[in-house]
C-alpha cells in the first residue's frame, strides 16, 4: 500500500530556492509540451529524448515528466464517463425545474418567474452544449482541453483578477521524481539523514546548469519533518543491511520513494511517497467473513456510525463519530480531521477486538442542483475522503476490509432496526450494512408490510383516480403516473421480485411521525 508524508523545505537559503524555482518552472514546461505532443500522436520514446534535449534535463527528468503527462491524459479518459452522467443529471434535474416552474406546481422565492424561467432555459442550453461536446469527445477517443494552473486561475487571469507573474508562479510549481531501488531510493531528489546534526537534508539535483554528461550538481535545503512520523521517515530513508561481500563490505538495499514539490504560498511542500508492507486485506463479494465480531460503518459528511455486532448477526453497541467541520472546512483541513476520526474508530475497534469491518462500495456521481450550499453537503469527495483513511487504517492494522452495495440502507435501517434498538438513523444503517457484509437478507416486517397493503396501496389507486385530464396529459403527470403504476405492480409482485424493490415503494410513501407509519406526498 501506497503511503503519502507532506513535509516542508527549509526557505532561509535564498539563492539555492532561487534555483529550485527555476528548475521547478523548466520541469513543469516540459511537461506541459510533452502532454501536448502525446495528444497529438507522439510516441513516448522518441518524445523522451526530444524533451532531453529541448529542456537541458537529464534523461530520468525527462521520462518522469512524459510519465506526469500519461497519467493526465488516462485520467482524463476514464474521468470523462462520469462527466457526461453528471451533465445529464443535472440536465434532467433543470428541466424537471422548470416544468415545475411552468405547471405552478412550484414559485420562485427571490425573484420573478419569467426571470427565473430566462435563467434556468440559459442554464439548460449550456447544459446541453456541454453535454454534446463531452459525448463527442468519447466518440472520437479524445480528451478534452487540460488548463495547466487550474480553469478558475485562467478565468481569473482573463479578468485581470490576478497578474501575468502570478499566473506563471501557478503554472510552474511542481517538481517529480520517481523512486528507484537501486539508485539509492531516488536518484533526482534524495532525502539525506546527518548523524552528527540528526537533521534530514533533501539534494535536488540541478541538470540545467551543466552541459553534455557531466554528473549534475546538487541543491541542498533542510527538510523539516514532523515529529509524529520522524521515526517512519528514518526507516525509509536509511538503508537496510542485507549481507556481507566476500571482502567483508556490508551489503546495503535501499527503500524506494516517490518525491514530488509543490509550491504553494511561497512555501515548498515535499510529498513523500513509498510503500508499507499490510497485514489486511480486502475481502471479495464472495468471500465470507470468519471473525466472530464485525463492524458495520456507516460513513456521512458529518458524522460516522459504527455499529458491533457478532457474526450471527447480533447487534452488541452502536457509537456515533461526530465531525461538523467536514462540512465547510478546506480540503486540506478535511483531510486532517478524516485521520483524526479514523484513529478514534479504529481503537474504539481494538476496545471490542473486532476482527472484520464492513464498509459502503460509494461510487460517485455528480448529481448536483443549483444551490451551493446544498451541492457542497452532498458532494461525494468529502465522504469518500473519510471512507479512504477508514480502508487504508484498517488495511494497515491488519483487519479484513469487506464493501457492500450501500441501496436502502439507511431505509432498511429506520423502518426496521431504529426503533427496536433505540438506534439513531446512521447507527441502524451502519447494522445494516454489517448484515450485508456477513450475508443476511432483510425481509420485511409484517407490521410494514400490512401498512403497505392497506395505506399504501388504497392511496395510490385513489391519487391515480382523482387525477385530472391536464395533469394526466402533462409530461410531469404521465412520469407521475408511470411511476406510481409501477409501486403499484411492485406491491403486487412482491414476493416474486427482490426484496429491494418493495424497501423502494417503502421509501417513497411511509414516513415514521410520532413512532408511527403514516403516508406521505408522492
Amino acid at each position: 500500500m501506497k503511503v503519502t508524508k507532506i513535509c516542508l523545505l527549509d526557505d532561509g537559503n535564498t539563492v539555492e530556492l532561487e534555483k529550485l524555482n527555476r528548475l521547478m518552472a523548466v520541469f513543469c514546461a516540459a511537461w506541459r509540451y510533452s502532454f501536448n505532443r502525446l495528444v497529438e500522436g507522439e510516441q513516448s520514446g522518441r518524445l523522451i529524448k526530444s524533451v532531453s534535449a529541448l529542456f537541458h534535463l537529464n534523461k530520468r527528468y525527462a521520462e518522469d515528466a512524459v510519465m506526469q503527462a500519461q497519467a493526465i491524459i488516462s485520467s482524463q479518459k476514464e474521468l470523462l464517463p462520469l462527466r457526461i452522467e453528471g451533465v445529464r443529471g443535472k440536465i434532467k434535474k433543470t428541466s424537471r425545474k422548470i416544468e415545475d416552474y411552468q405547471t405552478g406546481k412550484k414559485r420562485p422565492k427571490k425573484v420573478p418567474l419569467e426571470i427565473c424561467l430566462k435563467g434556468l432555459s440559459a442554464r439548460l442550453e449550456k447544459l446541453q452544449e456541454k453535454e454534446s461536446i463531452l459525448v463527442k469527445h468519447k466518440e472520437d477517443q479524445t480528451i478534452p482541453p487540460v488548463v495547466f494552473g487550474g480553469r478558475k486561475n485562467f478565468y481569473e487571469r482573463l479578468k485581470g483578477k490576478i497578474s501575468r507573474d502570478e499566473w506563471k508562479n501557478l503554472r510552474s510549481n511542481t517538481l517529480y521524481s520517481r523512486g528507484d531501488k537501486s539508485k539509492k531510493g531516488n536518484l533526482n531528489t534524495r532525502i539525506v539523514f546527518d548523524d552528527l546534526e540528526q537533521q534530514f537534508y533533501l539534494e535536488v539535483a540541478n541538470p540545467l546548469v551543466v552541459e553534455g554528461r557531466k554528473k549534475s550538481p546538487r541543491l541542498r535545503f533542510k527538510l523539516l519533518v514532523p515529529d509524529k512520523f520522524f521515526n517512519e521517515i528514518v526507516e525509509i530513508v536509511l538503508p537496510n543491511e542485507v549481507g556481507v561481500t566476500s571482502k567483508k563490505k556490508t551489503i546495503e538495499e535501499y527503500n524506494p520513494y516517490s518525491i514530488e514539490l509543490k509550491r504553494k504560498n511561497n512555501k515548498v511542500y515535499v510529498h513523500i511517497t513509498y510503500d508499507v508492507v499490510v497485514h489486511g486485506s480486502i475481502l471479495n463479494w464472495n468471500e465470507k467473513i470468519q471473525s466472530d465480531l464485525v463492524a458495520g460503518i456507516d460513513v456521512n459528511i458529518d458524522r460516522v456510525a459504527v455499529s458491533i455486532l457478532t457474526k450471527q448477526g447480533n447487534l452488541l453497541e452502536a457509537k456515533t463519530f461526530y465531525c461538523h467541520e467536514m462540512e465547510y472546512v478546506k480540503s486540506n483541513r478535511r483531510s486532517t480531521i478524516s485521520g483524526e476520526i479514523a484513529k478514534d474508530i479504529f481503537q474504539y475497534l481494538l476496545s471490542w477486538n473486532v476482527g472484520a469491518i464492513v464498509i459502503e462500495d460509494i461510487t460517485l456521481k455528480h448529481d448536483h442542483d443549483t444551490n451551493k450550499r446544498f451541492n457542497r453537503l452532498v458532494h461525494s469527495f468529502a465522504k469518500t475522503k473519510m471512507q479512504k483513511a477508514i480502508i487504508s487504517r484498517g488495511i494497515k492494522f491488519g483487519f479484513k476490509l469487506k464493501k457492500v452495495n450501500p441501496a436502502y440502507t439507511s431505509v432498511i435501517g429506520r423502518f426496521k432496526y431504529s426503533e427496536k434498538y433505540g438506534l439513531s438513523v446512521h447507527e441502524a444503517a451502519a447494522f445494516v450494512i454489517g448484515r450485508r457484509g456477513l450475508g443476511f437478507d432483510e425481509k420485511i416486517p409484517h407490521e410494514i408490510l400490512n401498512q403497505v397493503c392497506t395505506l399504501v396501496k388504497p392511496k395510490l389507486i385513489s391519487i391515480l383516480g382523482s387525477m385530472e385530464e391536464s395533469e394526466k396529459n402533462s409530461k410531469n403527470g404521465i412520469q407521475r403516473r408511470k411511476y406510481m403504476g409501477m409501486m403499484l405492480r411492485n406491491i403486487e409482485t412482491f414476493k416474486e421480485n427482490h426484496c429491494w424493490k418493495l424497501w423502494n415503494v417503502i421509501h417513497k410513501t411511509l414516513i415514521i411521525k410520532n413512532q408511527e407509519l403514516q403516508f406521505k406526498e408522492v
